[in-house]
């Protein structure tokens, strides 16, 4: 590689899923609905978790209170930037037959990605001790998860992810970059960004590798240890009804944490072992893309309160003039 080609450019190439013309329309009509799903099921939590007084109050679950449908009100928001931080360039790319993104651009989408995905995780694991609380510790439940605890649990989160996603971008900024560079994805993914600088990024990884450490396994142990001590209260009760009512308020946010962490496992695996661009870019879609549009559906269909309240925002909206 000449010198001369080495410096700061201007733009990227994003190669997408695919480089066939011809599956262009293909992945348009697929992904133009996904991400319509996403933005209006999650758009439709928030509207129903906010304006739905039957979630506010324990009607017909003790353990059902304010702070869960608090926390799944803000991890619908973040689920809404984070697939919006990415498929609407990809889908503009395909419309326009362009594969051009500015490095300003790039940088702005590793900071939004980095930030969104880190919240989710974040917002997963506060909510398994939301859950550790209001089983393990029923009679303290809204002493502990009081109104100023959970506005602070999500305002420390936001700020951890900002200043740790800040310092991705202001360590990427020092990096130098090929004229023509072309990053081998859908989007400007950070660990692909790496492979293609032009100049050593030795402390860039290590960066990234004890950030994913740290902010990966941690809050991975706190989900793991929250429903240690879950089931570690459920085995002491007696009655098979009991275990299975307490229990039944857990089942949509396991099945949420499955299907996070399942599919970022993924796409780890994906990319260790073939060593593929292209199969590591469609396994990034099942985390990018389909994990957040499940989880209204997952909520909705396995939470009664929470489909009595969507029920009852359709039924407000169409009874509208």
């Amino acid at each position: 590689m000449e010198a001369e080609n080495d410096t700061q450019v201007s733009e990227f190439l994003l190669l997408g899923l695919s480089e066939d013309p011809e599956l262009q329309p293909l992945l348009f009509g697929l992904f133009l609905p996904m991400y319509l799903v996403t933005v209006l099921g999650n758009l439709f939590i928030i509207l129903a978790v906010s304006s739905d007084p039957h979630l506010h109050t324990p009607i017909s679950d003790p353990h059902l209170h304010t702070p869960m449908y608090f926390f799944l009100a803000n991890l619908s928001f973040v689920d809404i930037c984070f697939i919006s931080t990415t498929v609407p360039k990809m889908l503009v790319n395909i419309q326009t037959q362009s594969r051009d993104i500015s490095y300003t651009e790039c940088l702005t989408q590793v900071y939004f990605f980095s930030s969104f995905a880190g919240l989710d995780n974040f917002l997963l694991t506060i909510m398994a001790y939301d859950r550790f609380v209001a089983i393990c510790h029923p009679l303290h439940y809204m002493v502990i998860m009081n109104p100023r605890i959970c506005g602070l649990l999500v305002l420390v989160s936001w700020a951890i992810i900002s200043v740790v996603s800040l310092l991705h971008i202001l360590l990427m900024a020092q990096l130098n970059f090929c004229i023509g560079t072309e990053i081998p994805h859908f989007f400007c993914d950070l660990a692909q960004i790496l492979k293609i600088a032009c100049s050593d990024t030795l402390i860039n990884k290590i960066f990234l590798y004890v950030v994913t450490t740290f902010l990966g396994m941690f809050p991975l142990s706190g989900i793991l240890f929250s429903y240690s001590q879950i089931v570690s209260s459920l085995m002491r009760i007696s009655s098979t009804k009991g275990k299975c009512k307490a229990f039944s308020t857990c089942g949509s946010h396991l099945s949420i944490v499955s299907l996070f962490y399942g599919t970022g496992l993924g796409v780890y695996l994906s990319s260790a072992i073939t060593h593929s661009s292209q199969s590591s870019s469609i396994a990034s879609v099942m985390y990018t893309v389909v994990t957040p549009m499940m989880n209204p559906f997952i909520y909705s269909l396995r939470n009664k309160d929470m489909k009595g309240a969507l029920g009852r925002l359709l039924k407000k909206i169409t009874s509208c003039p």
